[in-house]
């Protein structure tokens, strides 16, 4: 008899030792399946949030393309914003970007957003700082989107792809109007060429 009483003791720890991991490894899957849905909101914010602002200019190029171009935006009334000129009463270059320079993100791409909607003429213009040895001339996209309201999404009104070929070159991607709603006007639009870097304010 005495023979056995070890095994039973024996036997009792393995069976508190199995539901003591048992217990653990149920603690540790949850925490895993939880873990994903952890702060989901801000997730789904950042993920889903629309830009500031109310016009929205973008321009891209390659992300291969190690050259630096800048985007130039005119509200009715107001100065040239763009490299040179980082903000003015209506628009603000958000994004200012110096190709694969001092670049984490690996895309080629500026933006400017406007504080509410001025009515009246806009310019969107592109200009080549600095470019590519590898190719020219540089194929680009300009885009320009609308929000009227903030609690509505923003609208893409405009987009254009275009070249530019040589270093200094600035183009004009397209002048437009909106109305006071934000609308684009019809008939409107023409891409005449209209510089906007060499802009100086009236005395």
């Amino acid at each position: 008899m005495d023979a056995l009483e070890p095994a039973e003791e024996d036997e009792g720890g393995t069976v508190f030792r199995d539901v003591v991991l048992l217990a653990l490894a149920g603690l540790v899957a949850v925490v895993i399946l939880i873990l994903p849905h952890l702060g989901p909101q801000s997730r789904m914010e950042a993920a889903t949030a629309d830009p500031p602002g109310n016009v929205i200019v973008e321009l891209r190029w390659p992300d291969e393309v190690d050259g630096d171009l800048d985007l130039w935006v005119q509200a009715p009334g107001d100065a040239p914003v763009g490299h040179a000129n980082k903000g003015g009463g209506v628009f603000t270059l958000l994004r200012d970007d110096p190709g694969r320079r001092m670049d984490a993100t690996g895309l080629n791409h500026e933006v400017s957003y406007s504080r509410g909607i001025v009515p009246g003429e806009y310019t969107v213009n592109a200009h080549l700082y600095r470019g590519p040895e590898e190719q020219s001339p540089v194929p680009i996209t300009v885009v320009t989107s609308v929000r009227p309201d903030e609690r509505a999404p923003a609208r893409r009104i405009l987009a254009r792809r275009l070249e530019i070929g040589h270093e200094g070159e600035e183009v004009t991607a397209f002048s437009f109007r909106l109305d006071a709603l934000g609308d684009l006007v019809p008939g409107s639009v023409n891409r005449a060429q209209k510089p906007l870097r060499g802009w100086k304010a009236k005395p």
